[in-house]
This record gives structure tokens, sequence and C-alpha cells, in this order.
């Protein structure tokens, strides 16, 4: 596996035993030596330190996600509204059980991660290959996993209730597309990859319809690279939120905030 160019061989190898012995394990490692991604040998991943279920042909959450589950977790529970409960655990004083949609939710790992760790959270989901839709079921309450054109997918009532749009939608330029890791460009979806010429096509659209869905004072957190962020901000600026961008040098994580205003 290191000859096959595996960073962190040693722990791949660590993880591929605990998952199979003899045949099986053979044929994992071959597997891997040809560039699978480990996470769907395994049949998991893990974000924030959950551990979600990852089907092959579903995308691969990675670390730098945590950033947005972060912001996400903040921001779900305001400091005004919160109080300890018995647990040590924050609960809201009479209030509605906020709302958070993961949109283009792949297998649905970020919103559940920040149930992990807000369980009074009511999260709901969305994407529209059905292959991470079946994927984020597993991971999700099913009847709140929806299949469809990012907010086409929403039941209506959600409409202004939305406290946190938390979106990893693709934002890696077309053309670069082909410089990736193998076992993403030829494992991953490219509908889960591909942002159109300059890496925010779909930012912007869910950038446009943000403010439909958002509460007031509601959170739009899009995940984006470092080039593209200040294209992200534009979009999210000119749908009439207010706009700043967050990043994390340890995770590589960039993630652009807007804010409905009430």
């Amino acid at each position: 596996m290191r000859a096959a160019g595996c960073v962190f061989a040693e722990e791949e190898a660590a993880l591929l035993r605990e998952a199979a012995t003899g045949v099986e394990l053979e044929t994992l490692v071959s597997r891997r030596v040809d560039g699978e991604p480990l996470e769907h040998l395994l049949g998991w991943a893990e974000l924030a330190g959950v551990r979600v279920v990852v089907t092959p042909g579903v995308f691969v959450p990675r670390r730098r996600t945590e950033l947005l589950v972060r912001l996400a977790v903040a921001a779900v529970v305001p400091d005004a509204v919160v109080a300890e409960s018995g647990s040590g655990r924050p609960k809201r004083r009479g209030l509605p059980a906020p709302v958070l949609v993961d949109l283009c939710c792949g297998s649905g790992a970020i919103g559940a991660a920040v149930v992990a760790a807000r369980p009074e959270v009511e999260v709901y989901a969305a994407d529209v290959d059905p292959v991470a839709v079946a994927c984020a079921r597993r991971n999700l309450p099913p009847e709140r996993v929806f299949e469809g054109d990012l907010y086409d997918a929403l039941p209506v009532d959600l409409a202004g209730r939305v406290d946190v749009l938390a979106v990893n939608a693709p934002y890696v330029p077309t053309d670069a597309i082909a410089t990736m890791p193998p076992e993403a460009r030829d494992h991953e979806p490219r509908l889960a990859l591909d942002g159109g010429a300059d890496g925010v096509t779909l930012h912007r659209r869910v950038a446009a319809d943000a403010r439909h869905w958002l509460a007031p004072g509601g959170r739009l957190l899009v995940e984006t690279g470092r080039a593209q962020a200040g294209l992200t901000a534009a979009a999210c600026e000119s749908a009439g939120l207010h706009t700043e961008v967050v990043a994390d040098d340890d995770l590589g994580g960039t993630v652009v905030v807007g804010v409905s205003r009430p």
C-alpha cells in the first residue's frame, strides 16, 4: 500500500485488518492499491468524531468540512436562548426545535455530525443523486431525507423556518477535476465534484433562493475553496445576505457565512 502511494499506509492497513481477514482482506488491499477510496472499502467515514455510513458511488466527507460542522453547531442554538440541562447539554427555553437543512447532503454526514452534538436539532437533508439519498437515509431519519434539485426537494412548509442551511455543494472548477487524486475523480460521482467553469455555479443558485427558506437571522453556510471564496461571498451578498468568510488553516477549510437580515 505504501508503494502504491498511500500516505497513511500503516493506519489504513490497520483499519482494513479490523474490517476483514484472509482472502477478503487481500481483496480489500488490492482494491485500495487500485485506487478505491478507503472509506468505500470500510463502509464508513468519520466527520467531527461521528462515524457515518458511506457507500460506493457517494462523496466521501473530508476533514476540512469539520469547520462547516462547527459553525453549524454554534449557529443552531443562539447564546440568548441556551440554558444548561441536568445532562450538561444545552436546551432552548420553550422555543421550537431549531431547524437545519443539509443541502447537497451526500451521505448526510454534516447533518449527522450536528445532531450528534445537538440532539434537539430538527435536521432535514436533500440531494439530487438517488445513490446519495439512499446512503443519507441510513445516517439520518429517512423520512427527512429528500431527493431532488436543491430547494425543489424540500417540503414547502420549511420555507422561512430554516435556522441553518448547511451546504457542501461541489466547488471544483470543471477543468480542475482532471488534476484531482484518482480515488476522487474515478470513484466519486462527478456531480458531487463539478462546480462549473469557475467552481461556484451551484453556490450562485443556492444563494439566490436562500432568503426564501431562511428564518429571520438564519444562516447560510457554504463550504468553498480558498480560490472561490470571493466569488461565493459575492453571490451571497448579491442575494441580500450579510456575508463573511471564515477559514481554518489547520483544517484547510473555508466557509462563507451569509446571514438573513431580520
